[in-house]
C-alpha cells in the first residue's frame, strides 16, 4: 500500500486531520488498533471551542453539531455557598458549544467512507519504520496478514500509548510531566442537569463539576482520592454525595437516574516537547494531556490538527517547507497557554491534601476576586473559549 500520509489513531485528532487532508486532495489512510464499536462508544468530555467547530463547519460534518449541540453562553464558579457566573459572550463575544466528543468521533467515521477516507481498524502491532528518512513506513498486522504503508508522513494522533510517541528516542525530546493527588469520579445518566450552565464547585467536601450533554443527560464530577476504586462507591452513595456539594448551589435539586457509565479518572499534566521526528509529527494525546478542568483535551487536539492539516496541505500544493519545519512551535505555544489554564483551575477549584486552612482561605480569596472583578473574569472567559489560533 502507499499513500502520501499515514495517520495512526482514529481519536478526533486523525480523524480531523484526515478529512482535512482528503478535502484538499491529500491522500492518506488512517491506521486504528481498536474496534469501530470500542472507538465509537469512548465517552469523552463534551464542550466545543469555535477552533473545533469551526473545523467541522468547514469540513460540512456538522449536521449532528448543528442539530444538538448547545450554546453555552456562560459558566459558573463556585465556593460553598456563591455561584460566581463567568459571562463568557458578554465579556468575549464568542461562545462554546456543548456537543458530546463520542458523537464528533461517530459523525466523523459515518462520513469517511463517502469522503474517500479509509480507516482500517483492528490493526495489530502497529510500527512505525524510518521516521528520519526520506521514505518512511508503516507496518501492522491485519486478519493474520502484515500490511505495509509506504507514506511521505506520518500523523502520530494515537495518544499516550500509542507506537507514535515511543519512535522518537528519548534522547532528542524532554517531557514535562505533574500527576495530580486525586482523581475525577463521574457519572452519565439520562437524567435533567440541576442548573442551566455548568458549575465548577470547591467546597469543604472536595471539587465537584455539575454538566451536561442535552437538557436530559448529565455528567456529574465528584473530586475524590487517587487510592479510590469504583467497589467503594454504589450508585446510591455517589447520588447522595452529588446533593450534598450541590444542593445549595444549583437552580434544581440533583435527579437521580440508573447511571450509563461510572469511572474514576486520575488527573495529569503532560508535554512531551518533540513534536516532529524527521517525518513524523505528533498531534493531540500523543503529545500533550491536560487535566479535564477547563475542557482543553479535545480542542488543543483540534488546533494541533489545524496548524498540521494547514502545514500539510501547503506542503503538497505549493511546495512550501516552512509550515512542516514551524509547526512544533507553533502547536508548543498554544499547548503550553491551554496547560496553563487548566493547571490554574485546576489549582484553584480542588483540595489538595497537603494543603491547610490558610491555602483554603487563599482559594476563597482568589475566587472572591474573580467575583469582584470583570478583568479577571474576562481572562477566564478568554481562556475557557479557546485563545486564537
Amino acid at each position: 500500500m502507499k499513500t502520501q500520509v499515514a495517520i495512526i489513531g482514529s481519536g478526533p485528532s486523525g480523524l480531523l486531520l484526515g478529512h482535512l487532508l482528503r478535502a484538499a486532495g491529500v491522500n492518506c489512510i488512517i491506521i486504528e488498533r481498536q474496534k469501530r464499536d470500542y472507538v465509537e462508544s469512548r465517552i469523552r468530555a463534551g464542550v466545543l471551542e469555535t477552533v473545533t467547530t469551526d473545523l467541522l463547519h468547514r469540513l460540512g460534518i456538522d449536521a449532528g453539531l448543528n442539530a444538538h449541540g448547545m450554546m453555552e453562553e456562560g459558566f459558573n464558579l463556585a465556593d460553598e455557598e456563591h455561584l460566581i457566573r463567568i459571562e463568557i459572550t458578554q465579556l468575549t463575544g464568542k461562545q462554546v458549544v456543548v456537543y458530546g466528543q463520542t458523537e464528533v468521533t461517530r459523525d466523523l467515521i459515518a462520513a469517511a467512507p463517502e469522503r474517500g477516507l479509509e480507516i482500517v481498524f483492528e490493526a495489530s502491532d502497529v510500527a512505525i519504520h524510518d521516521p528520519d528518512s526520506n521514505a518512511p513506513f508503516v507496518t501492522f498486522g491485519k486478519d493474520g496478514v502484515t500490511k505495509r504503508v509506504d507514506c511521505d508522513f506520518i500523523a502520530g494522533c494515537d495518544g499516550s500509548h500509542g507506537p507514535s510517541r515511543k519512535a522518537i528516542p528519548a534522547a532528542l525530546a524532554r517531557e514535562y510531566e505533574r500527576e495530580y493527588p486525586f482523581g475525577w469520579l463521574g457519572v452519565l445518566a439520562d437524567v435533567p442537569p440541576c442548573h442551566p450552565e455548568l458549575i465548577y464547585s470547591n467546597g469543604d467536601r472536595g471539587f465537584a463539576l455539575a454538566s451536561m450533554r442535552s437538557p436530559t443527560r448529565s455528567r456529574y464530577y465528584i473530586q475524590v482520592p487517587i487510592s479510590e476504586k469504583l467497589e467503594d462507591w454504589p450508585e446510591q452513595r455517589l447520588w447522595d454525595e452529588l446533593e450534598l456539594r450541590f444542593a445549595p448551589l444549583a437552580e434544581r435539586p440533583v435527579v437521580r437516574g440508573p447511571a450509563l457509565e461510572i469511572s474514576i479518572a486520575p488527573l495529569r499534566s503532560y508535554v512531551f516537547e518533540k513534536m516532529r521526528h524527521g517525518r513524523l509529527f505528533l498531534a493531540g494525546d500523543a503529545a500533550h494531556i491536560v487535566p479535564p478542568t477547563g475542557a482543553k483535551g479535545l480542542n488543543l487536539a483540534a488546533s494541533d490538527v489545524a496548524y498540521l492539516s494547514d502545514a500539510l496541505i501547503r506542503h503538497y500544493r505549493h511546495g512550501e517547507e516552512a509550515g512542516l519545519t514551524g509547526y512544533q512551535d507553533k502547536a508548543l505555544a498554544r499547548i503550553w497557554k491551554a496547560e496553563r489554564f487548566s493547571w490554574m483551575l485546576t489549582k484553584l477549584m480542588h483540595r489538595f491534601p497537603e494543603d491547610g486552612p490558610f491555602e483554603h482561605r487563599m482559594q476563597k480569596a482568589e475566587l472572591a476576586y474573580v467575583a469582584g472583578s470583570e478583568a479577571m473574569r474576562t481572562a477566564i472567559a478568554e481562556n475557557y473559549v479557546g485563545l486564537p489560533l
